[in-house]
């Protein structure tokens, strides 16, 4: 039998672990638990791995605000970084073009 080191074993086993800090949400309706979008209207309750069990942290009132809860939108960019896509780039990301994926326009 061909044994593994332990220090390679322990890494191998911590990468496979939920990290801390991981968070998912429950719907709080009767029965067992189903998939999420069968009953978007149940309050949820958001859950967090704190690397030992999962703690309650709030509840909300349906599905739409759980995935708000599990990933909060990106804080807004800064005024003062120039915008890359635009009339000031010179290039319209939108406009019509003649790449490969384009259909030819009659």
């Amino acid at each position: 039998m061909d044994d593994e080191p332990l220090d390679r074993w322990a890494a191998r086993r911590q990468g496979r672990l939920r990290k801390p800090g991981e968070k998912k949400a429950i719907a709080l309706g009767p029965g067992p638990q189903r998939a999420a979008h069968l009953n978007p209207e149940a309050p949820r309750l958001v859950l967090e791995w704190d690397g030992f069990a999962w703690q309650a942290l709030t509840t909300v009132e349906d599905y739409a605000a759980a995935c708000r809860a599990l990933s909060p939108t990106p804080e807004a960019a800064p005024a003062d970084r120039p915008d890359t896509t635009g009339p000031t780039t010179g290039r319209n990301p939108l406009a019509p073009g003649t790449g490969r994926h384009r259909k030819p326009r009659p």
